[in-house]
């Protein structure tokens, strides 16, 4: 037995509804064992249920932005298992590391390009290095929302390419736990393993706009110990090499810009060593490479893109 559910033109089965509405429990339930109950998981329920039941093309896009919450899910459940866990911390030896090969001389003395930055900061780049980070999301997923309109079949390899870079990006998380540069200025070489967020440089962006902006940002923090390699790097490598498939012209021009700039920030706020950056855009350019070079050259998998989106397209 069949019934229309809030108004909509095509008919929700009663087997649907169940079954979207135990997962939705279930993923409340889960949630709340690993990680403990937050307004952003019933909201993310609530988003999605809405938008499924609401009509044939909300249903399309939810499901196709499901892969953005596939990895928001991932992220929040690490939580759960923090990496230090599993390895040890490195703090010492990514600090001599970095000041071994990227070590900037300042009147005498050899100081990480973090230590320098924070010693010669100004307005203009803790402005403009907040933006550039502040967007280190919404970028990309601007740039999904536009794939989505223009050729579902890019957006989807988009998409499961970002997902795939964070998966790459999350192991190395538990294979080398990785201290950022402002724990060595906040703790020095000592392990505290329930350090919080911290905002580092971006608090100067926060001070000069008056806000809680950043600092509301890391206070949700998963683990400061996952700093190597830096995710915010290797997101606008994604996009960039997707802006570059779909041949955008000059929007590719700002792709690049946008890109090199959250590189510098990563550094200038204190978030990441040079190796960290560095480290992002390889495991990019890794995910990106077993993807395009391996997952779709597979025949099952380009069945599943296919029926993907036949599911996301409008008929």
């Amino acid at each position: 037995m069949e019934h229309k559910f809030l108004g909509q033109s095509q008919i929700t089965s009663r087997k649907e509804l169940f079954w979207v509405a135990m997962c939705s429990i279930a993923y409340l339930v889960l949630s709340t064992l690993l990680v403990g109950y937050k307004s952003d998981q019933l909201f993310l329920v609530c988003l999605f249920n809405v938008l499924y039941f609401l009509s044939p093309s909300t249903r399309r896009f939810i499901l196709g932005f499901f892969i953005f919450i596939v990895f928001w899910i991932i992220f929040d459940y690490m939580k759960a298992i923090p990496n230090y866990w599993v390895n040890d911390i490195h703090i010492k030896d990514l600090y001599t590391t970095e000041k071994s090969l990227f070590g900037i001389m300042d009147n005498g003395t050899v100081l990480t390009p973090n230590e320098y930055a924070d010693k010669h900061t100004s307005t203009l780049l803790d402005v403009a290095t907040g933006f550039f980070y502040i967007n280190w999301m919404p970028v990309p997923l601007l740039f999904a929302l536009y794939l989505f309109g223009k050729d579902k079949m890019i957006f989807l390899q988009f998409a499961l390419s970002f997902l795939f870079v964070n998966l790459v990006g999350f192991i190395v998380y538990y294979l080398f736990p990785a201290a950022p540069p402002w724990y060595v200025k906040e703790y020095g070489f000592e392990i505290h393993y329930q350090t919080p967020g911290n905002t580092a440089g971006l608090a100067r962006f926060d001070t000069y706009f008056g806000v809680h902006l950043f600092s509301a940002l890391y206070a949700k923090s998963s683990n400061v110990f996952a700093a190597m390699p830096s995710l915010h790097s290797a997101y606008p490598v994604v996009v960039l090499f997707y802006g570059l498939k779909r041949q955008l012209g000059w929007i590719n021009v700002f792709f690049f810009i946008f890109m090199t700039g959250i590189w510098f920030s990563a550094v200038y706020s204190g978030h990441h060593y040079v190796m960290d950056v560095i480290a992002g855009v390889l495991c990019a350019v890794t995910g990106l490479f077993i993807f395009q070079k391996i997952l779709l050259r597979q025949a099952r998998f380009r069945n599943f893109l296919l029926r993907y989106r036949a599911a996301i397209s409008s008929h």
